[in-house]
């Protein structure tokens, strides 16, 4: 977590703000890596 993060288990578990900042940026992370493997996809199977 920390390493990915820059931020403990501990302070990820008691700052709401913080913790919904990360998961955003989880989110968009996934986003983006599912945008990827879709367009990598297309081009496989052309």
């Amino acid at each position: 977590m920390h390493q990915a993060h820059g931020v403990g288990y501990a302070e990820y578990g008691s700052k709401l703000d913080q913790r919904l900042e990360i998961e955003k940026e989880r989110y968009e992370s996934h986003v983006q890596s599912q945008k990827l493997i879709s367009e990598l996809d297309r081009q496989v199977h052309r």
